[in-house]
C-alpha cells in the first residue's frame, strides 16, 4: 500500500468520549444507557497536540504521532473504520483472521494469530503505533515497548460512546475528522429514527446467538444489547442474565418468551460452524412464535455483529438492520 502523505492538521474538540472497560468486560450494564453520539466526559478522552494525540484508556495513556505511516492493526472494529475514513497507510494486521468486509488486507504485512501476536515479525515491520483489543490484553506491555500502543476499550453498556470515542481519535489521527462527522450524521440519524420505530410500537424483541446448533440469549447491557439500549426495541424477557456468553436458551424458552421479533447471530457463519442458525431454529416451537407467524426472525449480520463491532461500516449495517426490522 502507498504511504501516507504528510496532511496538515489542526486541533479539535472530540466527540463522544466516555470510558469504557475492556472488551472482556462487556457484560457491565449500564444504570442509565446513553443513546446519542454528542455525550462528552472527560474520562477515556483524547488531546490532541503538536506531539500528536493523547489517547487516554483502560490500560494507560498513549501518544500516537499525527499520520502514522505503519501501523498494526489487531482489533477489527478499528481496521474497519480506518478504511471506510479512506485512510491510506502500510498495515500490519492479522491476515488469517479478516472478516470478508475486510479481505482487501489479506496483501498486507501478517502481523500473526489473533490471539498471538507474532512479535518479532512486528518488531521488524517498525511500526509507529499499534491497535489492539481485549484478545491481544495479554501482549499490552510487549507490543508498548515496540510502537506507541492503543487498547481498544468498547463496553457493552457504553457502545456507542466508545464507538464515537475510538472513531474521533482515529479521525483526529489520520486527519480524517471532516469525513467522520459525515458518517456520525448519517448514524445519529438512523439511531433516531430507529428510536422513533421503537417507540411507537409494542412489538418486543428478543435477541438470540446461534453456536453451531447451541443457543444462547442476551438483551439489556449485553453485547449486543444496543438493540434495546440504544435503539429502544422493548424487552420480550425483563430477566435475561448479563454475560459474555449469554444466558442459555432452549426451543422451550424462545416459546415461553414468544417474541414479536427475533433477532437472530449466527456465529457459525463467521467461525467454521457446520450447522446454520436456520436449520437449528427450524423447530415447531420457533415456528409458532409471532416473530416466525410474522415473518420477524432476522438473521443479522454476523460479521459486523461478531467479528468488526466498533466500526463504521459495521456500526451502520447493525443499526440499519434492527431499523429495517421495526418497519
Amino acid at each position: 500500500m502507498r504511504k501516507l502523505t504528510l496532511l496538515s492538521l489542526c486541533t479539535i474538540t472530540a466527540i463522544g468520549l466516555l470510558a469504557g472497560c475492556s472488551s472482556s468486560s462487556n457484560n457491565t450494564q449500564s444504570s442509565t444507557p446513553q443513546t446519542s453520539l454528542e455525550s462528552t466526559t472527560e474520562e477515556n478522552s483524547t488531546n490532541a497536540s503538536s506531539e500528536g494525540v493523547t489517547i487516554t484508556h483502560s490500560k494507560g495513556t498513549t501518544t500516537v504521532p499525527f499520520n502514522p505511516q505503519k501501523v498494526v492493526v489487531f482489533d477489527m472494529g478499528v481496521l474497519d473504520t480506518l478504511n471506510t475514513l479512506g485512510v491510506d497507510a502500510e498495515f500490519a494486521v492479522p491476515t488469517a483472521s479478516l472478516p470478508d468486509s475486510l479481505k482487501e488486507y489479506e496483501s498486507a504485512t501478517n502481523a500473526g494469530g489473533i490471539k498471538e501476536p507474532d512479535m518479532e515479525g512486528i518488531f521488524e515491520f517498525e511500526p509507529d503505533v499499534i491497535f489492539i483489543s481485549g484478545r491481544q490484553s495479554d501482549f499490552y506491555d510487549e507490543l508498548n515497548k515496540i510502537a506507541p500502543t492503543v487498547y481498544v476499550d468498547l463496553n457493552a453498556a457504553t457502545y456507542m460512546e466508545d464507538f464515537t470515542k475510538n472513531a474521533t481519535y482515529l479521525a483526529e489521527i489520520f486527519g480524517k475528522t471532516e469525513e467522520l462527522t459525515t458518517h456520525l450524521d448519517e448514524i445519529n440519524g438512523l439511531i433516531k429514527e430507529g428510536q422513533a420505530l421503537a417507540d411507537a410500537t409494542d412489538k418486543k424483541g428478543l435477541i438470540i446467538l446461534t453456536n453451531d446448533g447451541s443457543m444462547s440469549a442476551y438483551g439489556k447491557g449485553s453485547r449486543f444489547g444496543i438493540i434495546h439500549d440504544v435503539l429502544n426495541v422493548k424487552v420480550a424477557d425483563e430477566n435475561i442474565e448479563v454475560s459474555t456468553h449469554g444466558q442459555e436458551a432452549s426451543y422451550e424458552y424462545i416459546a415461553q418468551v414468544n417474541p414479536d421479533i427475533l433477532f437472530v447471530v449466527d456465529r457459525a457463519t463467521v467461525t467454521g460452524g457446520t450447522t446454520l442458525a436456520e436449520t437449528t431454529l427450524n423447530n415447531d416451537l420457533v415456528n409458532g412464535t409471532n416473530a416466525a407467524k410474522d415473518g420477524k426472525i432476522i438473521y443479522l449480520d454476523a460479521e459486523s455483529w461478531y467479528l468488526s463491532g466498533g466500526g463504521i461500516a459495521a456500526v451502520k449495517t447493525m443499526v440499519s438492520e434492527v431499523v429495517n426490522a421495526l418497519k
